[in-house]
C-alpha cells in the first residue's frame, strides 16, 4: 500500500486563499508571530511528521491492536516513540497559552497538523488531540492554581489527557449520568464507571489527566447539576512530582469496529474508596466547561473526516493509476482504470468533497480565532457567532463525506478493496465513528437548527447567505463561470427558504425540526462547500490570468471546483426538497408497525 502523503500545497492554498489566515496574521496582535515563513516551517515539518514517523504505524496498529493486561493498556509497537516525537516538537501546545508554555499560535495553524496527523493513522492522532479540548477547558474554567500545576504538562505533552463523559445508561444524555463526586474538604471524592474512553489508559506518558463529569451531592435535576472534575492518574504534589496511582483504572477495553490501535476503555473510578478529584469551573456548571471541550473536540473530529477522506483519495487514485483493466473508449488498447470515465467521476467525488470541506474547516478555525483575540469586541462576536453556525457543519458534514470517500475507495479497488490485506478497508472502518462520537450526526443537526438558527431567529445563516452572495455576484464577472453563478444562486435561494420555513413551522410542529435536521446540516454543507469551491475558482482564474502561481495546479482547482458544481452542488436541491417535506410522513407510520 503507498504510503500517505500530507498535501501541503493544497492545505497552503486553502489555509491562505481561502480561510484568510494571512489577514488573521497581519490584523490581530496576538498572531502577529504566525508569519507565512512560521507558517510554511510548521506544515513542512508536520507533514514530515506525518509521512514518515505516523503513517507507518497505522497498517500495524490496526493488525496488532491493542491489549489490556495485569492492569495495564499495551499498545502498538512504535507509537510510544511516536508520541514522543509529538510531544518533544511541542506540538501539543501549539495553540496554548504562552504564559503555560504553549506557542500561542491561532487555531487555524493547528488544524492542519490535526488534518494530517488523522490522515496519517486516526487511532494515534486521537491521543494529542484529545489533549486540545481539554486545554481549552482548562485555560478558560480552571482555577489558577489548577492551570498553574497541571497546564505546563498538559501543554508539553508530558501528560495526556481524556474526557470521560459517558456511561452505560446515558449514552448522549447526559442529564441521568450516575457518577457521583463526595466534597472533601478542598477536593473530591468520585465514584462511578464511565464507558467509551477513548485513551482512557496507556504507558506513552507518566501521567493521564482525566476530566470527569459527575454530580456532587444535593445538585439540580438533569444537566443542570453536572460538574466536572479533573481526577489525574496518579496523584500530583505541588511541586509537579508524581505520587501514588488514584482510584482510576480501566477495567475492560472496547472490542470496536475500527480504530483498533486506539485503547477504548471502560475507567473503573473509587473502587477502592473514592478517586480524588477537583473542581473546574463552578460547582453544577460542568455543561459550561464541557461544552468548551466539546466544541473544540466537534472542529477536530470534523478534521479527522476530511483527512481519512483525502488518505482515501491518495489511496484510490494510486491503485487507479496501476489497475489495468477493460480497453479505452475508443477500444483500441488496453487501459489503467483511471481512464474509465465512472473511475474517474469516483475519485473527482472524493477530491472534490475532500478540497471542499477542508476549506470550510480551515474557515471555522479562523473565525474561531478572531472570535479569541480580535481587538475589536463586535468583531469577535460577530466571528464567534460563525464559528459557532459552522462547528456542526464542519464536525457533521466533514464525517459524512468520510463515510462517502471511503467507500467510493473501496469501490475503486472492486474486490480487492474488500479484502483486509490491501489496508482500504481500514479507512472505512476507522471512519465509521466520526458520524458518531463527539455528539452523533443526529445531534450536531439538533444543534444546528436549534441552537444556531431557531435561537437567533436565523441571522447567523443569514449573514453567512450574504457573504456567499457577495461571491456569487463576483463569478458573474466572469464569462467562464457564469454557469456557477447561477447554479449557486440557485442553492442560496433555496437554503434561505428552507431557514424561513424551519423558522415558520418548527413553532407550531414539535416535530419539524428534529424531522427536518439533518437534511437541514447536509444542505448547508453541501452549499457552504459550495461556496468554498467558488471562492477557490474565482481565485485560480483570477491567479491564471496573471501568470501568478503553478498554471496545473490553479487549472485542477478550477476542473474540482466546476465538477463539485456539475455534480455535487446539486445534492442541495434534494435536500432542500426533504426539509419541505417537512415531518408528515416521518411521523405517519404508528410505533407498533414499524
Amino acid at each position: 500500500m503507498p504510503e500517505y502523503r500530507a498535501p501541503v500545497e493544497d492545505i497552503r492554498f486553502a489555509l491562505n486563499e481561502l480561510a484568510g489566515l494571512p489577514q488573521l496574521a497581519a490584523t490581530v496582535p496576538a498572531y502577529q508571530a504566525a508569519t507565512a515563513d512560521v507558517v510554511d516551517s510548521i506544515l513542512g515539518e508536520a507533514a514530515r511528521l506525518a509521512n514518515e514517523v505516523i503513517s507507518p504505524l497505522n497498517r500495524s496498529g490496526d493488525v496488532t491492536g491493542v491489549e489490556l493486561r495485569d492492569g495495564k493498556v499495551r499498545v502498538p509497537d512504535g507509537f510510544a516513540e511516536a508520541y514522543q516525537a509529538i510531544a518533544s516538537g511541542g506540538w501539543v501546545g501549539l495553540r496554548g497559552d504562552p504564559e503555560f508554555g504553549g506557542q500561542g499560535l491561532p487555531h487555524a495553524v493547528s488544524a492542519p497538523t490535526s488534518e494530517m496527523w488523522a490522515a496519517a493513522n486516526t487511532a494515534f492522532a486521537t491521543c494529542p488531540e484529545l489533549s486540545s479540548g481539554a486545554i481549552e477547558a482548562l485555560e478558560t474554567h480552571a482555577t489558577p492554581q489548577l492551570r498553574a500545576l497541571y497546564l505546563p504538562y498538559v501543554l508539553s505533552g508530558e501528560w495526556a489527557v481524556t474526557m470521560c463523559l459517558t456511561e452505560s445508561q446515558a449514552g448522549s444524555d447526559l442529564a441521568v449520568i450516575q457518577t457521583r463526586a463526595e466534597p472533601r474538604g478542598d477536593r473530591f471524592r468520585l465514584f462511578g464507571r464511565k464507558i467509551f474512553i477513548t485513551w482512557g489508559d496507556h504507558e506513552l506518558t507518566p501521567n493521564i489527566v482525566h476530566l470527569v463529569l459527575a454530580k456532587a451531592p444535593n445538585a439540580p435535576p438533569g444537566v443542570r447539576g453536572i460538574s466536572l472534575f479533573l481526577v489525574p492518574k496518579y496523584h500530583v504534589a505541588p511541586d509537579g512530582k508524581l505520587g501514588a496511582r488514584n482510584d482510576i483504572h480501566p477495567v475492560s477495553l472496547e472490542h470496536k469496529l475500527g480504530l483498533h490501535a486506539a485503547p477504548t476503555c471502560v475507567m473503573a473510578l473509587g473502587d477502592n474508596g473514592g478517586a480524588e478529584g477537583f473542581l473546574v469551573g463552578r460547582l453544577h456548571e460542568g455543561l459550561a466547561c464541557m461544552f468548551t471541550m466539546m466544541n473544540c473536540m466537534r472542529l477536530g473530529v470534523g478534521l479527522q473526516g476530511i483527512g481519512i477522506a483525502d488518505r482515501a483519495y491518495q489511496q484510490a487514485v494510486a491503485y487507479a493509476r496501476e489497475r489495468v483493466q477493460g480497453r479505452s473508449a475508443d477500444g483500441k488498447e488496453r487501459v489503467a482504470i483511471i481512464r474509465h470515465a465512472d473511475v474517474r467521476r469516483m475519485l473527482l467525488t472524493m477530491r472534490a468533497l475532500t478540497e471542499a470541506s477542508r476549506a470550510l474547516a480551515y474557515a471555522a478555525a479562523v473565525n474561531l480565532d478572531f472570535a479569541k483575540h480580535a481587538p475589536d469586541p463586535e468583531e469577535r462576536r460577530r466571528h464567534l457567532a460563525r464559528a459557532d453556525l459552522l462547528t456542526p457543519i464542519v464536525k457533521g458534514w466533514g464525517s459524512e463525506i468520510a463515510q462517502e470517500a471511503t467507500a467510493l475507495c473501496v469501490q475503486t479497488h472492486g474486490g480487492t478493496g474488500y479484502i483486509e490485506e490491501t489496508g482500504v478497508a481500514q479507512f472505512l472502518r476507522d471512519a465509521r465513528i466520526t458520524t458518531i462520537y463527539e455528539g452523533t450526526n443526529g445531534i450536531q443537526a439538533m444543534d444546528l437548527v436549534g441552537r444556531k438558527v431557531l435561537r437567533d431567529g436565523g441571522g447567523a445563516l443569514e449573514d453567512l447567505l450574504s457573504e456567499m452572495r457577495n461571491d456569487q455576484k463576483a463569478l458573474e464577472t466572469d464569462s467562464g463561470l457564469e454557469p456557477m453563478s447561477r447554479a449557486f444562486g440557485a442553492a442560496i435561494r433555496a437554503t434561505g427558504e428552507c431557514s424561513r420555513l424551519l423558522l415558520h413551522s418548527a413553532p407550531t410542529d414539535q416535530n419539524f425540526a428534529g424531522a427536518v435536521a439533518f437534511n437541514f446540516l447536509m444542505l448547508v454543507g453541501v452549499v457552504a462547500g459550495g461556496w468554498q469551491m467558488a471562492r477557490a475558482a474565482l481565485v485560480a482564474t483570477r491567479k491564471l490570468k496573471a501568470k501568478a502561481g503553478e498554471a496545473s495546479f490553479l487549472r485542477a482547482k478550477l476542473a474540482t471546483a466546476h465538477f463539485y458544481y456539475d455534480h455535487i452542488l446539486p445534492r442541495a436541491q434534494a435536500h432542500a426538497a426533504t426539509v419541505q417535506a417537512g415531518s408528515a410522513s416521518i411521523m405517519e407510520l404508528e410505533e407498533d408497525q414499524f
